[in-house]
């Protein structure tokens, strides 16, 4: 499956000469995670993630056209209203990547003026939320030249297109839950982009919430991309991704069902997974900080204390993710305010919960 480029000759007379697109776009955390992938941003095994809500990039995309198109792309990108050069390279090339299926973005200077509604650094995966905002902003303009596309076709190129920023941005632009990657047993899923889960989710599922303890606001230091590339040629990686192949198999059972057990059992070892392909690999390196082992341990005593349904996950930082139903809300917020916000840098967390994606401000 693929996406196909619009004809240049489609768009470029009807283009606007000025005007502006803003976009919320959220991030997402991975229950089955993807770590590794092939040319281009292309993932080595599928992964499943639940949309978030309160954590998203705002972005608004202005746009002017130029006199005479070339094959360069010009643009500013501002963050928080202030001129951002370092986020300039990454956009670039993201740019750059997706010329070839938008390629009237020739015909404009562009300013991204983004922010996000939460800390920067936060260990928040911004790039997914940041990328996907984008690629729906300029697929917005393009479906308001064109005004034929259908909604499953828009979707499917918002997606596409935001993959070629960052593989988990593909995954911001729906909810509550995302497929990305292919698996013979979930229809229409692909490596080429996201798409909703397409079978039964438990009503349990639906109203997830996400609190995010911020154990290390810090720069990481090792990036995902280096992450991802280490996979080649790592000794565990063909066994972990037959390990994701067959946890995205017992989901299927677990969200039909609402299995809350088998939910912690899976989402937790994919989590611990995660970082041991990374401590295994060579150069190894520990993203998880002493903190991050000390909330892990809390939240296993607090669960067979309680019988509580809260698990954890984690991204490719020290961060923690704490998953646990509606119906626990308060109790579990008190667990967390009363025996776990210490181990944050500077007491602070994020409440979250399941979103349903990326929408036109």
């Amino acid at each position: 499956m693929r996406i196909h480029p619009v004809e240049a000759s489609e768009i470029f007379n009807a283009l606007p000469d000025i005007g502006q697109v803003t976009v919320a776009s959220p991030s997402n955390i991975a229950l089955v995670k993807y770590w590794g992938k092939r040319p281009i941003q292309l993932p080595e095994n599928p992964s499943v993630s639940f949309t978030l809500d309160a954590c998203r990039t705002v972005t608004t995309l202005s746009y002017k056209k130029i006199a005479t198109p070339s094959d360069q792309i010009d643009f500013e990108v501002l963050f928080d209203g202030v001129s951002k050069a370092a986020f300039k390279p990454k956009i670039a090339k993201f740019l750059e990547r997706i010329k070839e299926y938008v390629p009237w973005i020739t015909a404009f200077r562009f300013t991204i003026d983004t922010r996000n509604t939460f800390p920067h650094s936060s260990g928040i995966a911004s790039s997914a939320s940041g990328m996907s905002a984008l690629a729906l902003c300029l697929m917005q303009l393009e479906r308001s030249v064109l005004g034929k596309m259908n909604e499953v076709a828009f979707q499917q190129k918002v997606s596409y297109l935001a993959r070629l920023g960052s593989g988990s941005a593909c995954r911001s632009t729906l909810g509550p839950m995302m497929v990305w990657g292919r698996h013979d047993q979930l229809e229409g899923s692909t490596d080429q982009f996201a798409v909703k889960y397409p079978l039964t989710i438990h009503e349990v599922f639906k109203s997830y919430h996400d609190t995010i303890l911020l154990i290390d606001k810090g720069e990481k230091q090792v990036s995902s991309t280096v992450g991802h590339d280490l996979m080649h040629g790592h000794p565990f990686a063909s066994q972990r991704f037959e390990q994701a192949h067959a946890n995205m198999n017992r989901l299927i059972t677990i969200f039909a069902e609402g299995d809350l057990d088998g939910f912690i059992e899976v989402v937790e070892s994919e989590a611990l997974t995660l970082h041991a392909m990374m401590m295994t690999s060579l150069p190894y390196f520990i993203l998880m900080k002493p903190h991050t082992l000390t909330v892990i341990n809390k939240v296993w005593s607090y669960r067979k204390t309680t019988g509580a349904k809260l698990c954890f996950t984690l991204d490719a930082g020290a961060n923690v993710h704490l998953l646990y139903p509606e119906n626990e809300r308060e109790e579990i917020m008190k667990f967390i305010q009363s025996e776990l916000t210490q181990y944050c840098q500077n007491g602070h967390y994020i409440c979250d919960k399941v979103g349903l994606g990326a929408k036109i401000v």
